[in-house]
């Protein structure tokens, strides 16, 4: 993977794992007493960095099986990528976003509560995705910008109905409390070996996003986090919902990744990405230089200046 600057140096790191030890109650109450900005800006558009997947185990990236493992390296290629003032923000678990909170790294960002990560990668039950981590309680009461819910649907697989509940419980009470319910629907289907598999299909996509648009009591605040696709404005069509664009592992065809995004980004109903392994571990391009083109793709008119990344932990 490409070599990027280091932001969160060795003492920073240590002092992070010092607090743990020492003074665990800061990292709570750094992430609620952060900095608060308004969900969008006048552009009304999102750029997000997704940092929700070690909490389901998923750590690989490429052909390295363990590419995510290294907190220390995921948080400097976060703090890295938050440097870029066109960075809206972080979705992630509690433990990515508290230590990112206590580095000082999200005062006037976004932080969205990963929730339901039960469903372990690689794991037989892996599309039982319960919640194991935010719950609506702390994300209201940690005054965090949105929750964020998966919702993947196999045919064959009896424990969706319990997550269609799950999904459509928290997005009502999102809704309740005025807070974003992120809502992330993907159709799988089941392996020849018993394991299951992301549907590439347009038209199982659009399903998706029609079934997750209709979710809980209401969907005023209900965005959608999905895969860009050939025909984005065929898929948008389904919802008047604002759509989010996830990244997955681009390996080496990034340009694809950035025409993909910004043919979409075309679409009124798509407003933004939330990429995670794209642009924290490009295999070409460096963070920074990731960072800077999606960034440049969803708030063209933004001025980037970079500030100082030798901030201190407070």
């Amino acid at each position: 993977m490409a070599e990027h600057d280091h932001a969160v140096s060795a003492a920073d790191y240590r002092a992070l794992v010092d607090a743990r030890v020492r003074e665990p109650g800061r990292l709570a109450r750094a992430l609620a007493d952060r900095r608060r900005r308004p969900l969008v800006g006048e552009d009304g558009r999102m750029l997000l960095l997704a940092a929700d997947h070690t909490s389901r185990g998923k750590l690989a990236i490429g052909s390295d099986p363990m590419a995510a493992a290294d907190r220390h390296s995921l948080l400097d290629r976060l703090v890295t990528g938050l440097a870029d003032p066109r960075v809206d923000g972080v979705l992630g678990s509690a433990d990515v976003l508290e230590e990112l909170a206590l580095l000082g790294a999200l005062d006037g960002r976004l932080a969205v509560g990963t929730m339901n990560r039960g469903g372990i990668a690689g794991a037989h039950w892996e599309l039982d995705d319960r919640v194991t981590a935010y719950d609506v309680e702390h994300v209201v009461s940690l005054g965090l910008d949105g929750g964020k819910t998966l919702l993947r649907i196999a045919p064959t697989d009896p424990g969706v109905p319990r997550t269609l509940e799950t999904v459509a419980r928290i997005t009502t009470a999102l809704a309740d409390a005025g807070v974003m319910a992120l809502v992330e629907p993907l159709p799988y289907r089941a392996r020849a070996d018993g394991g299951v598999e992301l549907d590439p299909s347009e038209d199982a996509l659009v399903r998706m996003v029609a079934i997750a648009s209709g979710l809980g009591s209401s969907s005023a605040y209900t965005w959608l986090k999905i895969p860009a696709t050939v025909d984005p404005a065929r898929v948008a069509a389904a919802t008047t919902c604002p759509i989010l664009l996830l990244g997955g592992d681009a390996g080496r065809d990034h340009e694809q990744v950035f025409s993909g995004w910004e043919l979409a980004l075309r679409v009124p109903n798509i407003r933004g990405l939330v990429p995670g392994r794209a642009l924290l571990y490009p295999e070409v391009l460096t963070v920074r230089d990731a960072v800077d083109r999606a960034g440049a793709l969803v708030h063209p008119a933004a001025h980037q200046t970079t500030p100082s990344l030798e901030e201190p932990l407070p």
